[in-house]
């Protein structure tokens, strides 16, 4: 009589995950873009609404996860990602001459030309100042914070010192804070303060507080009243002041304390900013202390 031969169970084959199914152990698609400081959440997901990102080659959706290894193209665009992006946060003092933008059509200088280079990320500003104003900017690698901190709901005030030529009458003053229409809708400063006048009288110096960023807002609110702005500085924004010792063209960057203070302001939870080991800080050090150099060098440029 044979032996039966003893049955072999076989292992049960798992499905394979299809491509369009939402992965668990990713991010929403919008979330990790906005941190890119490829736009806003919100601007994002319209994006995502009109079509115009794909992953992975197929046409994205709200409520789409993805990972590192995902192939991302925002309108043809790709787009990279990187999950060793180093959370940081630069204060840089902006001088008259550079742009916001990352690239300028007419050649002009950018205020990323003097920043210290990335491994990975990009760095992202937090709003811009125009070409002829001068002071506080905060930059950092992640566009989450910086889209919080610009988003008019936040209410994050900016502090101005302005130095204003023509007659300034406590009316005028009156009006300012009350509100006057602008082109672009109504607007006021929060708050005014005299700065005192130069030596011949003709120019006088305001400290000026908005709670929004509107372009050239503070120039078009002064200029509604028949005054000319000759010189502006932005010395706070929200909580943070421009340091008395960061000269123009240099750039500071924000400890573990002052990195919680800025998260505050945008309302969300603070995320710690890396550390890098006491070599590299110290070389950071010397980068931040010689900083500014470009500015000099550029004049020299000019000169020849």
């Amino acid at each position: 009589m044979k032996k039966r031969k003893e049955q072999v169970e076989r292992p049960v084959e798992k499905p394979s995950v299809k491509y369009d199914e939402v992965k668990p152990d990713g991010e929403k698609l919008q979330k990790v873009l906005a941190r890119l400081g490829l736009g806003s959440r919100r601007k994002l997901e319209e994006s995502i609404q009109a079509g115009e990102i794909r992953v992975n080659g197929k046409v994205a959706k709200l409520g789409d996860r993805v990972v590192t290894a995902d192939k991302i193209k925002i309108k043809g665009r790709p787009v990279v990602l990187d999950d060793k992006i180093e959370n940081r946060i630069l204060l840089y003092h902006k001088p008259v001459g550079e742009v916001c933008s990352r690239k300028d059509p007419e050649g002009r200088a950018t205020v990323f030309d003097g920043l210290p280079r990335l491994k990975s990320g990009r760095w992202v500003s937090v709003g811009r100042l125009d070409y002829n104003t001068s002071g506080l900017l905060l930059l950092t690698t992640d566009g989450e914070l910086a889209n919080a901190l610009m988003h008019p709901s936040r209410q994050v005030e900016r502090e101005y010192l302005v130095r204003v030529m023509g007659r300034v009458d406590d009316a005028m003053l009156n009006r300012l804070k009350t509100g006057v229409d602008l082109d672009d809708g109504p607007a006021r400063f929060t708050d005014i303060q005299e700065g005192g006048s130069d030596s011949d009288g003709i120019n006088r110096f305001f400290y000026v507080v908005l709670s929004e960023g509107r372009n050239r807002e503070v120039r078009r609110l002064w200029e509604s009243q028949g005054v000319t702005v000759s010189r502006l500085k932005r010395v706070r924004y929200g909580d943070v002041f421009i340091p008395s010792k960061l000269k123009k063209g240099q750039w500071m960057e924000l400890g573990a304390r002052d990195a919680d203070v800025v998260y505050t302001m945008g309302q969300l939870e603070p995320k710690p900013v890396y550390q890098p080991p006491k070599k590299l800080a110290d070389k950071r050090e010397r980068q931040a202390q010689k900083s500014g150099k470009h500015i000099a060098n550029r004049g020299k440029v000019r000169g020849k």
